[in-house]
This record gives C-alpha cells, sequence and structure tokens, in this order.
C-alpha cells in the first residue's frame, strides 16, 4: 500500500489548511495516510550560529525522514502575509541543511485555503515556483476559496463544483 504524508503548514491547532490536506489525502484510494502536526517539529529559529554551535536538531532528521518515507506528499498553505506561515518555513530552513532538495524527487499536491475569497493563493504560487528547486515533483495544486462557506468538518467539500475540481486533479495523481 502506497503512503501519503499530508500537513497543514500551519501551527494553528485548528488549522483549516490540515483539515483542507487531510480531506484530500484521504480521497486518494488504496493509500494510507499519515497526517503530521507541525507542533509536533517546532524548533529553535533557524540561524547559521545555532547551527554552529548545536547543529540541526533532531526534529528537522525526523522530519526529513517523514518526507523521505512518503510515496505522495500533501500539503496544504496558511498564507501568513502573502507568504509560508513562520512554522513551516523554519521547519523548511532547518530541513533543508540536510538536504537542498528537502522534498527527495516526491511527488507532490500543493493546496492551500483561507477564509478569504483567493483561498491562499499567493503562498500557493510562491511554494509552485520554488518546490521544484528543492526537490518537489508538483503533480497538481489546488486553491480552495472562502473555506468557511466551502468546507464542513463531516462532510469535507461542500460546494459540487470546487470538489470536483479538486477530484480530478486527485484522479491524474498515480500514486
Amino acid at each position: 500500500m502506497k503512503k501519503i504524508i499530508a500537513f497543514g503548514a500551519s501551527s494553528s491547532k485548528a488549522s483549516i489548511n490540515k483539515k483542507l490536506a487531510t480531506f484530500a489525502a484521504h480521497q486518494f484510494e488504496n493509500t494510507s495516510v499519515e497526517v503530521l502536526d507541525l507542533n509536533a517539529y517546532e524548533m529553535p529559529i533557524f540561524s547559521s550560529d545555532k547551527e554552529n554551535k548545536n547543529g540541526i536538531p533532531p526534529l528537522a532528521h525526523d522530519f526529513y525522514m517523514k518526507i523521505g518515507s512518503a510515496d505522495l506528499i500533501v500539503i496544504s498553505f496558511a498564507e501568513h502575509n502573502g507568504a509560508y506561515s513562520a512554522a513551516f518555513k523554519n521547519i523548511l530552513d532547518w530541513t533543508s541543511r540536510i538536504n537542498g532538495k528537502t522534498f527527495q524527487e516526491k511527488p507532490m499536491l500543493l493546496l492551500a485555503t483561507s477564509t478569504g475569497a483567493r483561498g491562499g493563493s499567493t503562498v500557493l504560487e510562491i511554494a509552485k515556483n520554488r518546490f521544484p528547486f528543492q526537490g518537489a515533483i508538483i503533480k497538481g495544486s489546488y486553491s480552495l476559496p472562502s473555506f468557511n462557506d466551502n468546507f464542513d468538518d463531516n462532510k469535507g467539500i461542500t460546494n459540487e463544483e470546487l470538489k470536483n475540481e479538486l477530484l480530478k486533479i486527485v484522479k491524474s495523481i498515480s500514486v
């Protein structure tokens, strides 16, 4: 059985992006899904001084190994001031010190959502443009606008048109 690693790139305990990533990952057939919580990877803010003094934190190695264990990675990005959340960026910074190709040539589905009409599309574009340089093989991307209007915790995406758009992307990705 193929393994999917999914997470919301946010440290919020009630992360809407974690909900979207979890929902999307469970749309793939014949797979096992492991949902990561970024709070489990909280590390000091990256700096070369800290790295020189203490080395790379074990949690960065743990995160890197989780990525390596996946057949597909599903990430949904929180948009903080138009970019990645500080929590995700810090994990990315530390993990990239292990290997600049952080994503280890793994196929990825990149998502974003927000409560606004643009659905985190700015951070999604940043990730789509940046991640291939860090070893990501981007197989698809999707933005869900107005999360509170289009998602239910029990039903998932409630807008049929938006749900079908995601399902079409999922079907196009072989795991």
